[in-house]
């Protein structure tokens, strides 16, 4: 029996925080607007990305969920405090809760969810929660210009400002090095 293949990722950053990572399903490509999440293969390739797809399923009613959560949440990223923006998270919040449980390991929690296709949007605003209660200047959009990802800066010092080094923050260098060069 063969393993199963895991469908190709082309998002250029990956492995963010999973509501980062959702937000992060939107991205630009050579000037180009690209959207992973245009149908529900690609809501596929999000769910195995974030380890979701043996708990949910790639359907219709998940991604449209998963499309308004998205949408949610680049709001309050964007404008963090917005009211209107605020009310849009809360929105999908409504739709799931967390249990508490006592596992073999001690206390655990467990979230609950009506309908499953609401899972892995409750999953990635309650995911944002945690990142507001842990550290919210270090939630980030890329420096770039041109760039619209976003991420989790864990750097010692707080001081991240390229979603990826070697694509933005290389491209800002060599932009920088180019106008020194033309002004001498």
């Amino acid at each position: 029996m063969s393993a199963a293949r895991q469908p190709h990722d082309p998002r250029p950053l990956v492995g963010e925080p999973l509501s980062l990572d959702l937000l992060n399903t939107v991205w630009m490509h050579e000037g180009e607007r690209r959207d992973l999440l245009t149908g529900t293969e690609g809501l596929a390739v999000w769910l195995a990305a974030n380890g979701l797809d043996t708990r949910f399923t790639a359907d219709a009613a998940t991604l449209e969920h998963a499309l308004r959560a998205r949408d949610a949440l680049a709001a309050v990223v964007d404008s963090p405090g917005d009211p209107a923006g605020v009310a849009r998270v809360d929105e999908v919040l409504a739709h799931g809760r967390i249990r508490a449980t006592l596992t073999a390991e001690g206390p655990g929690e467990e979230p609950e969810f009506a309908d499953a296709a609401r899972g892995p949007a409750w999953l990635a605003a309650r995911d944002y929660l945690r990142l507001l209660a842990t550290a919210p200047d270090r939630i980030r959009g890329c420096a770039h210009e041109a760039c619209v990802l976003h991420f989790f800066d864990t750097s010692r010092n707080g001081t991240r400002r390229w979603c990826s080094m070697a694509a933005c923050g290389n491209r800002a260098k060599a932009a920088r090095h180019y106008a020194r060069s033309r002004e001498t």
